[in-house]
């Protein structure tokens, strides 16, 4: 997971935009939930997830194929980032009738990360 694209509006957008594959989509959200794979026990570390996801998901979930766990993250979004994708990056959606759940999973990522970059940028300021 040291390969992963930095977290930024350019990676928000080729993750709405498909440009990203999905193992490295679910691998940036793994990180920022604080999941660690340990090379050298071939485990994963869960010191620095909270407990609210380690406890139920003590390995990470692939988001894009799990329906629950992507439904945990879209809970997880603080209600003032909800729309943060449209509002900030002015992403219009899908059009209807023409995306997958996979596009929807997608975009809940997109997300919750663009979310997650906006808490970090506020708790630096």
């Amino acid at each position: 997971m040291s390969n992963l694209p930095p977290l930024n509006t350019d990676t928000i957008w080729a993750i709405l935009k498909d440009e990203i594959d999905d193992a490295t989509v679910v691998q940036l959200v793994w990180h920022y939930l604080g999941y660690r794979y340990n090379e050298s026990t071939q485990q994963w570390d869960t010191t620095k997830v909270s407990p609210e996801w380690s406890s139920e998901y003590p390995q990470p979930p692939n988001f894009l194929e799990s329906r629950p766990a992507t439904m945990k993250l879209t809970r997880s979004i603080p209600k003032e980032y909800k729309q943060i994708v449209k509002e900030k990056l002015g992403f219009k959606g899908y059009k209807i009738g023409e995306f997958t759940p996979r596009e929807t999973r997608r975009a809940t990522a997109a997300n919750w990360l663009l979310s997650y970059m906006e808490q970090s940028a506020n708790q630096v300021e």
